[in-house]
This record gives structure tokens, C-alpha cells and sequence, in this order.
């Protein structure tokens, strides 16, 4: 699978500053809506948008469980997979995050035609 890797940070001491434990953010990278949240875990993308009725992920919150809630019918998807933990929806969209001495980078998928 080939992506285009996205810097969303310079360094993870700017990732720290920036992006608050628990608080996830929603960025927007290739006209993508993007969730991203730091966890004790460690810190994940999933979209931005909940596949049962299109909220937000990004104004839900995180649990110690590493999942996000939706902030309008509370279903949690775990971050790491993006599966739904409990509930009757479909999972969500993950995207990888990588940490290289340049900074910290999301990955996009890449279309057929850009390859």
C-alpha cells in the first residue's frame, strides 16, 4: 500500500505542546477530516466522522480503554483498529501515524492514479 505521508507536527515535543492527552483534534489533510488524539497509548487518526450519523469524532472524547466516544450517540470505536467497541454501526477509517527525526506524519492512501 503506498501513501503520501503528511507532516502534522515538526517534532513530537511540538506533538506534546499541541495535542492534549485525552483531546482529540480534527485537521483536514488532502480533503480528508481527520480525528487525531494522543492517548497514554500512544496518538492515532481515524476520520473525523462518525459512520453511523456523521458526528464529529473530534468533539467526542477518549477513554482510558484508547477509544473515542461520539459525542452524540456515545458509540466508541477503538482507536488503534477503528472498530466499533460496542453499538450497532460500522467501523471507522484509520490512518497511520509515523515518528521520523523531521517530524510527525500522517499517512493518506494513495489513488491508483497517483501511483
Amino acid at each position: 500500500m503506498s501513501y503520501h505521508w503528511i507532516k502534522i507536527f515538526e517534532n513530537e515535543d511540538a506533538m506534546h505542546n499541541n495535542l492534549m492527552l485525552g483531546k482529540p483534534q480534527s485537521i483536514v489533510i488532502k480533503g480528508n477530516k481527520i480525528c487525531v488524539a494522543r492517548t497514554n497509548e500512544g496518538v492515532y487518526a481515524v476520520a473525523d466522522r462518525c459512520p453511523h450519523n456523521g458526528a464529529s469524532l473530534s468533539h467526542g472524547q477518549c477513554t482510558e480503554k484508547g477509544e473515542i466516544v461520539c459525542p452524540m450517540h456515545r458509540y466508541p470505536f477503538d482507536l488503534k483498529t477503528g472498530r466499533t467497541t460496542s453499538g450497532l454501526t460500522m467501523n471507522v477509517l484509520t490512518y497511520p501515524i509515523k515518528f521520523e527525526e523531521n517530524g510527525v506524519f500522517v499517512g493518506i492512501k494513495a489513488k491508483w492514479w497517483e501511483l
